[in-house]
């Protein structure tokens, strides 16, 4: 039986006709065909602080959507392989590949094949990567994401520098779970666990280690110095013990749990990639105030005769203001007084706060004479 062939690109043609080009990437940036690397990534960086779920709470799964979208389409476009493919054959041809032809098992006119994963021949099929971890990536300092693709957790990156994401149940303008290291791997192809290994150093697992802030310092914004004392590797490989100050810039508003990462600040030993030194960020505890995400919480004592009467709470604020509240209203023990705007400030939003939510723990007078029974009857409906 004679074997026939059919020529790869009238295929590809046939199976991603117009009709099945799916999503629109550059439409979903706004953007035109012609953008440039640097049109792409202010599109992104827009898009992705609209859309973000965090500052969308009111519309969360439709943000959730979007935020995902976008990160996708960056994640194609700030790709020069990725892109061309999309603009040949649409996300059906990004996504669903084909095999056999060329070098790499793309159509001919791409030069070299792009390789599925960086695997050499079979078929390319391209894996969004978490549009989290995207948006770290990209808000952490560490450029575009290239062809990551799928390739989380594949060494760290080879840049100095500081990294940050915030913690707590609001992460942060900068947010979500530590990055991972990512960092210097452009060009995989986005297939996850495909790639090849880097041929340097392995990484030296990262350093945790907590400091504290007062909830002043939370709400004011503050500096913290961190004292490190670390080894050196000189070209002969002697080590020397030398001493370092890291500077973490407190913002205001930051929450437990933020983490901040000083890359490759470890110790340098043979053959072995310097670590990165995590700090997180640990809340101490206030006489006064409790924090409760972005809103802060106070509860005041005062007498039955102030709750029925005269209710005022009086207070100084965490930046050293004092404020007078007058209650409109009978004080219950169950009454929760909010105060717009006198919460912490919202570290996403600078400028914006979140509110003051007071409680009242009503004192009982421990007896009463006849007389002021009577009275208080004859006063009370």
């Amino acid at each position: 039986k004679k074997t026939t062939f059919t020529p790869l690109h009238e295929t590809i043609t046939d199976k991603f006709d117009s009709t099945t080009m799916g999503k629109d990437y550059y439409q979903i940036l706004g953007i035109q065909k012609s953008a440039t690397d640097d049109d792409i990534k202010k599109a992104y960086k827009k898009a992705a602080l609209k859309w973000h779920p965090d500052r969308n709470p009111n519309n969360k799964e439709k943000a959730e959507e979007k935020f995902k979208e976008v990160a996708e389409a960056y994640e194609v476009l700030s790709d020069k392989n990725k892109r061309e493919i999309f603009d040949r054959f649409g996300e059906e041809g990004l996504k669903n590949g084909a095999s056999g032809g060329g070098p790499g098992g793309m159509p001919e006119g791409f030069p070299g094949g792009f390789r599925s994963g960086g695997m050499p021949g079979g078929s390319f099929r391209f894996n969004p990567s978490s549009a989290e971890s995207i948006f770290e990536q990209f808000f952490g300092g560490m450029g575009g994401m290239g062809g990551m693709g799928g390739m989380g957790g594949m060494g760290g990156g080879r840049g100095g520098g500081m990294r940050f994401n915030f913690g707590g149940d609001d992460s942060d303008e900068d947010m979500g779970s530590p990055f991972g290291g990512m960092g210097g791997m452009g060009g995989m192809g986005g297939m996850p666990g495909m790639g090849r290994r880097s041929r340097g150093p392995m990484k030296a697992e990262p350093i945790h280690q907590k400091f504290s802030c007062t909830l002043e310092d939370l709400y004011k914004g503050c500096t913290k110095k961190m004292k490190i004392t670390k080894t050196l590797l000189d070209p002969t490989g002697k080590s020397t013990n030398v001493e370092k100050i890291l500077t973490i810039n407190v913002k205001p508003g930051w929450k437990p749990g933020t983490k901040i990462t000083f890359e490759r600040e470890g110790d340098e030993r043979p053959g072995e990639e310097p670590a990165d030194i995590i700090f997180e960020l640990a809340q101490k505890d206030h006489p006064i105030f409790k924090r409760d995400g972005n809103n802060l919480l106070l509860t005041t004592t005062m007498t039955l005769k102030q709750a029925l009467t005269n209710p005022v709470v009086e207070f100084t604020t965490l930046d050293g203001r004092k404020l007078r509240i007058t209650i409109s209203e009978i004080v219950r023990p169950d009454l929760k007084q909010t105060i717009k705007g006198e919460g912490m400030p919202i570290a996403k939003t600078p400028g914006t706060k979140g509110d003051l939510i007071i409680s009242f723990n009503i004192t009982f007078p421990k007896t009463l004479s006849s007389e002021q029974k009577e009275k208080l009857a004859a006063a009370l409906p």
